[in-house]
Formats: C-alpha cells, sequence, structure tokens
C-alpha cells in the first residue's frame, strides 16, 4: 500500500510539474464544476419542472393530510353524519363556496370534524366528572349534553368566521379590481380576457378575488355561457357589490352598450358606497370607544391622579 502511494505521489508530481497538463487538469474541473452548475440552476428555472414539481407535491400534501384521512374516516359513517335532504346539503354546499371550500370533501371533513368535537368533549367531561363527587346525576348528564352540543356547533361558529373573513378579503380588494378592470376595457381587451389579466395581475395582493376570477375564465373556457358564469361569481361570494356588477354586467353584454362605460358609471357608484360605509364607521367609534375608556382607561387615570391623594389623606388621619 505505500508502494503504491509513493508512486502515485511521484508520478502526480511529475506530472503536475508541467504547466499545460496543470493547466488543462484546472480547466476540466472548472468546466465541469460550472456545467453542473448551470444543469442545477436550469432545472430550477425550468417553469415547467417548476410547475410539475409544485402539483405533485401539492397532490401528495392533498393525499396524506389529515383532511382526507378525517374524509376516509368518515366516508363509511357519511350517511349517518351528513345532511340527507337535498336542500340542506345544497345549503351546505353554497356556504363551503362562501367559505372558498371547492373540494368534494368539504362536507365530509366538516361534519366528520362535528362528530369528532362533540366526542371529545363528551370524553374530557366524563373523565373530569370523576373528580367532581358533589355534582349530581342531573348535574353530570346536563354538563355531558352541554359538552356534546357545543362541540356540534364550533365548527359552524369557525365556518361562520371563515366566511366573513374571506367576504372581508373580497369586499377590500373589489375596488382594486374594478379599477384595474376598467384600464383593460378601456384599452381594448375583451371581458374576457379583461378578466383574466386582472387575475394575474391580483395574484399577490388578492389572492381570494384572483382565484374567483380565474374560475370565470375556467367556466368560459370549458364551454359555459358568460352570464351563467358572472351570476356563479356572485353565488359563489354572496356579496351584494359583486352582485350589482355581475348584474351591471349582464346587461351590458345582453343590450349591446359599452362595458367601459357600464363599469365607470358602477366604480363611481361603488365610491359613493364605500365613503358612506366609512362614515358610518366613523359614526360608530364614539360608542364603541366607552367601554375601553370606562374599564381600561379611567380606572388607571383616576389611580394616578387621585391615588396620591388619598394615600396622603389615610396616612393624615392614621397620625391623627
Amino acid at each position: 500500500m505505500k508502494t503504491l502511494l509513493s508512486l502515485w505521489s511521484a508520478w502526480s508530481a511529475n506530472v503536475f510539474e508541467q504547466p499545460l497538463v496543470l493547466v488543462a487538469t484546472v480547466g476540466a474541473a472548472t468546466f465541469l464544476l460550472a456545467l453542473g452548475l448551470l444543469t442545477v440552476a436550469a432545472a430550477a428555472a425550468n417553469p415547467a419542472r417548476r410547475r410539475l414539481t409544485g402539483l405533485a407535491a401539492a397532490a401528495q400534501q392533498e393525499e396524506g393530510g389529515p383532511a382526507m384521512a378525517i374524509a376516509a374516516l368518515v366516508r363509511p359513517f357519511a350517511r349517518y353524519l351528513m345532511p340527507t335532504s337535498g336542500k340542506e346539503r345544497d345549503a351546505m354546499e353554497y356556504r363551503f363556496a362562501k367559505a372558498g371550500f371547492a373540494s368534494p370533501n368539504a362536507m365530509p371533513v366538516f361534519y366528520g370534524v362535528k362528530a369528532l368535537g362533540a366526542l371529545t368533549l363528551l370524553a374530557l367531561w366524563m373523565l373530569s366528572a370523576d373528580m367532581l363527587p358533589k355534582l349530581s346525576t342531573n348535574q353530570v348528564v346536563f354538563y355531558a349534553v352541554l359538552c356534546t352540543f357545543v362541540g356540534m356547533m364550533l365548527p359552524n361558529f369557525v365556518l361562520n368566521r371563515l366566511i366573513e373573513r374571506r367576504q372581508r378579503a373580497l369586499r377590500n380588494a373589489f375596488p382594486d379590481a374594478l379599477d384595474l378592470l376598467i384600464v383593460c376595457v378601456e384599452s381594448g381587451l375583451g371581458l374576457v380576457a379583461a378578466l383574466q389579466r386582472v387575475a394575474g395581475e391580483l395574484q399577490v395582493s388578492h389572492p381570494e378575488l384572483a382565484v374567483e376570477m380565474g374560475r370565470i375564465n375556467a367556466e368560459i373556457g370549458a364551454g359555459m355561457e358568460r352570464d351563467q358564469a358572472l351570476r356563479n361569481l356572485a353565488d359563489r361570494t354572496g356579496l351584494e357589490d359583486i352582485r350589482g356588477l355581475v348584474g351591471l354586467l349582464i346587461q351590458s353584454l345582453r343590450f349591446g352598450t359599452s362595458v367601459a362605460d357600464a363599469l365607470r358609471v358602477y366604480s363611481e357608484e361603488f365610491r359613493d358606497k364605500r365613503m358612506q360605509r366609512a362614515e358610518e364607521i366613523a359614526a360608530t367609534l364614539g360608542t364603541k370607544m366607552i367601554f375601553p375608556l370606562i374599564f381600561c382607561f379611567f380606572p388607571s387615570f383616576f389611580l394616578i391622579a387621585v391615588g396620591p391623594a388619598v394615600i396622603r389623606v389615610m396616612q393624615a388621619f392614621a397620625h391623627s
């Protein structure tokens, strides 16, 4: 082994003493390193590969996520947990659409979470009821029913909050989208192309509204009529502002009037509504500030302003 190492050292020393061989070796190593870095950079910058990687990761996450696990767990008991009437199912799907859940697993997951929450709270109460021996049987049963009811109603409360938050985000994004839509239509783009361009521009700042506009383009591209696609937007969002815009656009498309003029008129009307809403919120601030002032500000103020005087009076009476 030592003989081989000594022979290799002698050979490398003799070879690399020649400048041409040394330069060629360094050049080849630099070329291979640059080629490897360029290959990695090209693979990372390739939009098709990046898109496919993102889709594969999303599909893998969806397949192995908790939502799919809950849906698979609830599926055998779906007919016992989920509503059976078509009217109630349509109402729940409408609420899921307003909350931004378009997956078919939304309803099984929702009712599975309700059942799981009810059973969890009930089990926790039954375990903790043994530590309260003074409670009567009626009280234990009452609190068990109350825990079950709270566990079933808590997902409804969370769903309502998600709907309100999404509608607030859509309402805040609507003025920017309307201004961009006016600019695109006035520059010569058609309504569908303008919606597609605005959806691309709002991807970062307002992703919720961008998704809804992208869904309009997908429905129109699939063969749905523009009127129906716009009505679906109004139904999914549940906002009166978007419903009014949809009605205005449908009338403009039906009677052949200028879409840009209709959008400009609605933009002015929407700005007036937004100003009125802001004035209404500002008018209620005085009433909303009463409780923080009474319970937070006034006690500290009186403690700082009157406290030293009260302490001195108490000290004076104590020495007298």
